[in-house]
């Protein structure tokens, strides 16, 4: 029987592809996740990109869209984190107590990983699908070296309450 997990899938646009393989994993997995991130079609991209979707519009969507969610998980892409709007996403889900799992992509590393994620994150965990479920589900799932299972300290203890 197939578990089904609401989350918010944060990450940068350009790792689009990523979010759509790791649902497809998951889910092959029997573990389906309704994602309530936005993936900006070109026409949207391009108006986000010009600033004429305000921060505040953009803010408060992204706020109503995570808030539906049992779990942020964060895809950790090479450029995510130099993503304001990825760690902004982060500290919201912080705010509104959700359990943040980051997911490296293959060929990520340490200095690919937000600093809000270091700050607030509950896991870190790497593209396997076993580590991803655990972490969602919320068993202890250590923070993770990139393509190991060895684990590596949280940079600080994540604070999370349950809902």
């Amino acid at each position: 029987m197939s578990k089904l997990k609401n989350v918010f899938i944060s990450h940068h646009h350009a790792d689009d592809d990523h979010v759509t393989r790791l649902t497809d994993m998951l889910n092959r997995n029997g573990f389906q996740l309704r994602n309530s991130s936005i993936r900006a079609k070109p026409a949207n991209q391009e108006r986000l990109n010009k600033g004429l979707i305000k921060d505040a519009v953009l803010k408060r969507l992204l706020r109503m869209k995570m808030s539906w969610a049992s779990t942020v998980l964060v895809v950790v892409g090479k450029e995510t984190h130099q993503r304001p709007w990825v760690d902004w996403e982060i500290k919201q889900a912080n705010m509104l107590g959700k359990r943040i799992v980051g997911v490296y992509v293959r060929g990520g590393t340490e200095a690919d990983v937000p600093p809000a994620l270091n700050d607030y994150g509950t896991a870190l965990v790497n593209w396997n699908s076993d580590s991803i479920i655990d972490a969602i589900e919320g068993k202890d799932r250590p923070f993770e070296k990139p393509g190991s299972s060895d684990q590596r300290e949280p940079v600080h203890a994540g604070a999370t309450s349950s809902c």
